[in-house]
């Protein structure tokens, strides 16, 4: 297959390296071209993925021209760039081509899943999404990892499973797109919360409540939106929930530790090299809780935290003194 990866983040490059190894012709763009050579020239991504060394034959550049002439196109740039990026390669994209979005967020300002975006920018090609517990560091290391791919085409599916898999990348396949992406969105934001309690030092018994009511909260809203509920049950939902609100890899946890240590949360943005994705969900989903009408009240005291300049402690006591309830 000829596959472009829209995006050389650390996500981006890991796919490009993934898939090169799976024997396709794989080019990785770049959104300058200053980037782009020093990836050429040192055939490592220092900043994002040190010490993996992309193969010779990748090509690496910054034009939108990349996208022409391919079968696979993935979409791993940060969701707050996929609308003006997909709207950039519209005259260079071939019909036919499939595109395969890895971001996870909601798009800003209208809020709609990114799918929707790419389906309204680029009408008439397949759009799929790619998404689980799968760090960037771990896939470039070969180390085992599950994930699945989301769509409607079950042809497809399978296609993009072969194109994807090999013996430490595992695929599975979804006909559920939509609680796959609210899954990979909602997800940051509840491990923001998860690397605030840590940065309190409030203990394991809250990081695993929090966890386990924002997979609730989550599931809700993934239901009102058209999603089946058992989705949040698997990988896409539980699966990628765990890994990112346990693990120092990930950037919404460890963003969300500094936060709760007492940095304000535009420095900690402004000082990680990677976009923080649950800031930006954060305000997204707790619009759209209001849209669909949805008890969202992790993501409702993290929006008071971000935009409303609420404290830690006052969004704990509001959390701990909710009206009594049944679990649901």
């Amino acid at each position: 297959m000829r596959i472009t990866v829209l995006g050389a983040g650390s996500w981006g490059t890991a796919l490009a390296y993934l898939l090169a190894r799976n024997g396709h012709q794989v080019k990785l763009w770049n959104r300058t071209e200053e980037k782009a050579a020093q990836l050429r020239h040192d055939r490592e991504n220092k900043l994002f993925l040190p010490g993996i060394e992309l193969p010779a034959e990748m090509e690496i550049g910054s034009g939108y021209e990349m996208t022409s002439g391919i079968d696979y196109l993935i979409f791993a740039v940060p969701s707050n760039a996929v609308p003006e990026n997909t709207a950039a390669i519209v005259p260079y994209i071939d019909p036919g081509t499939v595109i395969v979005n890895v971001a996870k967020g909601f798009a800003p300002n209208s809020q709609k899943r990114l799918s929707e975006v790419i389906r309204e920018l680029i009408p008439g090609h397949p759009v799929l999404t790619l998404s689980g517990p799968s760090h960037a560091e771990e896939v470039a290391l070969n180390l085992p990892t599950t994930v699945v791919i989301a769509g409607d085409d079950a042809a497809l599916l399978q296609e993009a499973q072969d194109v994807f898999m090999n013996d430490s990348f595992r695929v599975y396949q979804n006909t559920d797109q939509i609680g796959v992406e609210v899954g990979g969105a909602v997800k940051n934001i509840i491990a923001l919360g998860a690397g605030i309690l840590e940065g309190l030092e409030l203990g394991d018994n809250a990081r695993a409540a929090l966890m386990t009511r924002g997979l609730a909260e989550t599931k809700r809203l993934g239901v009102a939106m058209g999603a089946k509920a058992e989705t949040f049950s698997g990988l896409a939902g539980l699966g990628d929930l765990i890994v990112t609100c346990t693990s120092t890899h990930s950037r919404n946890f460890r963003a969300g530790w500094e936060i709760g240590r007492g940095k304000p949360w535009h420095q900690v943005v402004e000082e990680t090299s990677m976009v923080v994705e649950g800031v930006y969900a954060t305000q997204a989903t707790y619009k759209l809780a209001q849209k669909y009408q949805v008890v969202m009240p992790i993501t409702e005291q993290l929006y008071k935290i971000l935009y409303e300049n609420g404290s830690l402690q006052e969004a704990m006591r509001a959390l701990m003194t909710r009206a009594k309830t049944a679990e649901e």
